[in-house]
């Protein structure tokens, strides 16, 4: 059994990989068009085109859900890598029973509200994410604060409101940013929050309805 390594998109970041490399199946197979699970099934064989597949499929919502949390480019750059590792060397673990998606952002998520609570970061991005490879990207992953018709002055109010509802996020436990975060940026169901971060659905919305309390307290003074 040997260790290899693969590289995120830019080069910069090495991810060992635990496994045989097998060199026939990865001549013969487009992985671009197997769907997650099969990748993950490939990629516990010790199948390298499985995890550069998976890896590409997912660099960067991981990323923009790290960095949206710590704001700080260089450190999410880094928790992300460091979640790509737990993951791939975790990769006989996974279930196929659930979504992918779900079981690395669970992943990617838990570590970084380690780090936080570690830390105690305050800080949390509302922008879309910086690594974000095009125009729709960028506005699907950002909260949206104005509308496409309103007036030069209140687009910078709205920025304004928008940096206070940064701060104000920023603010909360970890635990209730993600719900935040999950349920407004991302767009999960109810029941998809409850898996990734691995919480009764009963706990993800009562969560989710004191996050938005506390938010609503945490900006009453500041918009007063």
């Amino acid at each position: 059994m040997g260790t290899e390594s693969i590289r995120f998109a830019d080069g910069d970041h090495a991810l060992p990989l635990s496994g045989r490399r097998d060199a026939k199946a990865l001549a013969k197979t487009d992985y671009a068009e197997l769907d997650d699970k099969t990748l993950a099934a490939d990629a516990a064989k010790g199948r390298e085109g499985a995890y550069r597949e998976l890896l590409r499929r997912y660099e960067r919502p991981v990323f923009s859900l790290v960095f949206r949390m710590v704001r700080d480019r260089t450190l999410a750059e880094d928790l992300a890598q460091e979640a790509f590792i737990r993951a791939f060397n975790a990769i006989e673990s996974y279930n196929p029973s659930y979504k992918f998606s779900n079981w690395i952002f669970k992943i990617a998520n838990n570590h970084t509200i380690d780090w936080l609570r570690k830390r105690k970061l305050d800080t949390v991005s509302i922008d879309g994410s910086p690594n974000a490879g095009t125009p729709e990207e960028a506005q699907r992953t950002r909260m949206e604060l104005e509308s496409r018709t309103e007036r030069p002055d209140d687009y910078v109010q709205s920025r304004e409101l928008g940096g206070m509802i940064e701060e104000a996020i920023g603010r909360l436990r970890p635990e209730y940013r993600t719900v935040i975060l999950l349920r407004h940026v991302e767009g999960y169901a109810y029941d998809e929050i409850a898996e990734t971060m691995e919480l009764p659905l009963g706990t993800v919305k009562t969560y989710l309805h004191r996050a938005r309390n506390e938010l609503k307290d945490l900006l009453s003074p500041m918009t007063s």
